[in-house]
């Protein structure tokens, strides 16, 4: 039977009440500006304070490795109390950043994962409509219907989605917006009034305002242009792919039992896919970590053609891509490129900062391949491939 049938008048007070939840929105305090919160001192919000030393080895305790640049605008960003919009292709450790600072704050990770057609219902709460009409059903003998109503909208059908349940956590969290961009105009206006007042009025239960401002994250791919309010209201981050010398790093932090020398040829490898070969779906860090693993697992010391051969889907996950690196290089190829072109040929200037600085690729005529040459800003670096004697002068940054 249907409960429209048993307790009409209920029935629909319910329908009407779930209707005016959907459209609640947002609303600062009686009498107040709505206005983010200005925090100067980390202890205050999260108590901890840490300075940008203590940031840095705490996330490369956590097996992050990150650049000066990461490490200075997450350190603003958590002393301004801004959110933190990280922008940069899929797969450079966007979503991994948010996870660490959860880890190192020692708090709760809470994650909005964005897709098309999400709504502010989705994230912030719903009413368990199945429960409702459950108790309707059980109660329909007894009870009168304001007092059924009353109970229907309580704390006990309340579905906490990631906003209310960040806003309403006990300690301060980590909220993350995973890829904001894949959400719509309307959506992100909601969103910018979350960022700016951090409470919720709903209906049945009153105004409900942060206990504890949460650390956001947002991450964006680039797939549409994000409003210029909400962009003002953060503090932007762009993370490129790694450069040769920290993905070393990162494998060698990542990937126990690998060799300093596979680290290196693995980095060149992958370097060599995603900038000098033109497919669609480029390498992840995290891609690039399963590789290593898969190649420590099968006992290889050396990056041979065989063992690209055999392992290479766990990097290239599409068709057209592995028929482009067929026909570009192969696995003979790759493995050339990296031992008598990168391995021989990429040399270390001292002065090089793999947190900064310049890598310098130039074209070999010798023996066709792409050459890297880290070298410090400014500097005048004379390149040994260069047979006529001509030397590689770089931009002053």
């Amino acid at each position: 039977m249907e409960a429209g049938c048993i307790f009409p008048a209920v029935a629909c007070i319910m329908e009407s009440k779930n209707v005016s939840s959907r459209k609640s929105r947002l609303r600062p305090p009686a009498g107040e500006p709505a206005s983010w919160k200005f925090y100067l001192s980390l202890k205050e919000w999260v108590g901890v304070e840490l300075t940008k030393e203590d940031l840095r080895r705490s996330f490369e305790e956590q097996g992050y490795i990150a650049s000066d640049e990461i490490i200075v605008t997450v350190y603003l960003a958590l002393h301004l109390g801004k959110p933190l919009l990280i922008t940069g292709a899929p797969g450079v450790g966007k979503t991994e950043l948010a996870k660490v600072l959860a880890k190192v704050f020692d708090t709760e990770l809470i994650r909005l994962q964005c897709y098309e057609g999400l709504d502010e219902n989705k994230a912030l709460y719903e009413w368990n409509y199945q429960r409702q009409l459950l108790k309707i059903q059980v109660g329909r003998e007894f009870g009168n219907a304001k007092e059924l109503e009353s109970d229907l909208f309580s704390e006990e059908y309340l579905l906490q989605r990631p906003l209310l349940k960040a806003i309403r956590a006990e300690k301060t969290p980590v909220l993350l917006i995973d890829e904001i961009d894949k959400t719509d105009e309307e959506f992100e206006a909601f969103l910018f009034e979350v960022l700016s007042d951090f409470q919720v009025s709903i209906p049945e239960l009153g105004t409900v305002q942060a206990k504890n401002t949460p650390i956001v994250v947002l991450t964006n791919n680039g797939d549409r242009e994000l409003s210029d309010g909400l962009k003002r209201r953060c503090a932007f981050l762009y993370i490129d792919y790694p450069t040769v010398d920290k993905e070393i790093a990162i494998l060698k932090a990542k990937v126990p039992g690998i060799g300093e020398r596979m680290a290196e040829e693995m980095a060149i490898a992958v370097n060599y896919l995603r900038h000098e070969l033109e497919i669609k779906k480029k390498p992840s860090i995290a891609e690039t970590i399963d590789w290593a693993r898969a190649l420590v697992v099968l006992d290889a010391d050396r990056l041979k053609p065989e063992y690209i051969d055999q392992t290479l889907t766990l990097l290239l996950k599409d068709k057209e891509d592995l028929d482009t690196f067929a026909k570009a290089a192969g696995a003979e190829g790759l493995s050339h490129a990296v031992h008598s072109g990168g391995h021989q040929h990429r040399h270390h200037d001292p002065k090089h900062d793999p947190k900064g600085g310049q890598q310098h690729r130039h074209h070999d005529a010798k023996d066709g391949h792409q050459h890297m040459h880290p070298v410090a800003p400014g500097s005048s670096h004379q390149c040994p491939h260069h047979q006529d004697g001509t030397t590689c002068d770089h931009h002053k940054s």
